[in-house]
């Protein structure tokens, strides 16, 4: 585990995700963009090696939650299966953290657009073929919501372990 640094560096004051108040999904995907934006952040200038280290027992790492956070938005709304969901959790060695970042706001992006082309939540998400109808589009929308914000708390952490980093 590395200890952080004396000096704590605060981000710029955070003033949490868009009010749109133009309905249910631009609300939803609002909240989305902002979390997607703040777990990308905590990787942002952190160099190798140091965005691979785990400081828990887990092993949990920021390049790690960016590449399972992709996987599972790839999952959800785009309907590409995940074979191993413990792998989507560990960056290979020819994994590098702006090939990583690319490929989740690439996901991000193809993601968006699925979600804008949804006229009624409550339609299926898209589904890994073969294995029925999904969730609707509403729970996939808040899961991700809450999948993406439970893992942007770890990477608080991890960042603050990393180099005393606070804030979004």
């Amino acid at each position: 585990m590395t200890a952080a640094a004396p000096n704590r560096r605060r981000r710029a004051r955070d003033l949490g995700p868009p009010w749109t108040g133009a309905g249910e999904k631009s609300t939803l995907l609002g909240v989305l963009d902002y979390l997607r934006g703040s777990i990308a952040g905590k990787v942002a200038d952190v160099p190798e090696p140091q965005v691979r280290a785990s400081g828990v027992p887990s092993g949990t790492n920021l390049l790690g939650l960016i590449k399972h956070l992709t996987f599972v938005e790839r999952f959800y709304f785009l309907g590409e299966p995940i074979e191993n969901l413990t792998r989507t959790m560990k960056p290979g060695p020819n994994e590098s953290v702006d090939g990583l970042l690319d490929a989740y706001r690439q996901t991000n992006a193809a993601v968006n657009e699925v979600i804008e082309a949804c006229e009624d939540l409550t339609e299926p998400a898209p589904r890994v073929p073969g294995r029925g109808l999904g969730p609707t589009m509403r729970w996939a929308l808040v899961h991700m919501i809450e999948e993406t914000g439970r893992h942007a708390g770890h990477a608080d952490i991890l960042r603050e372990q990393i180099d005393g980093s606070t804030g979004r």
